[in-house]
This record gives C-alpha cells, sequence and structure tokens, in this order.
C-alpha cells in the first residue's frame, strides 16, 4: 500500500511539474507576441510625421479616456 502510494505522489508531481513547462510556455510565447506587437507599432508611429504622429497619439489617448469612463 504504501508503495502505491508513492507511486501516486510521484506520478502527480510529474504531472505537475509538466502542467507547469507548459504554462511557462505558453507565457514565453504570448509575451514575445506582446513585443513584437509592440515594436511594429512603434514602428509605425515612428515613420509618420510628427503632426500625424500627435494626432494619433492624441486619439488613442482619447480613446482610451473613453474605455475608462465607461
Amino acid at each position: 500500500m504504501g508503495s502505491s502510494r508513492r507511486l501516486l505522489r510521484a506520478a502527480l508531481l510529474v504531472a505537475a511539474a509538466i502542467a507547469l513547462a507548459a504554462a511557462a510556455a505558453e507565457l514565453r510565447e504570448k509575451r514575445l507576441t506582446a513585443e513584437l506587437t509592440a515594436d511594429d507599432i512603434q514602428e509605425q508611429l515612428d515613420a509618420l510625421d510628427p503632426v500625424s504622429r500627435a494626432a494619433v497619439i492624441a486619439r488613442l489617448s482619447s480613446d482610451e479616456v473613453k474605455k475608462v469612463r465607461g
């Protein structure tokens, strides 16, 4: 009986380790996607002339204020 308990405990630990590794890999992938998206947006903003860039940033800021307020 004691050895089956140890075996079950070991199996649960292995399953937990696999789940944690999978979650960590997914998190890294999502972080990389977010970084690439942010870099792409920054490049697009940098390509704009100063007036257009200011207008885009003002619009984005205004949209965010509207989201926060309701």
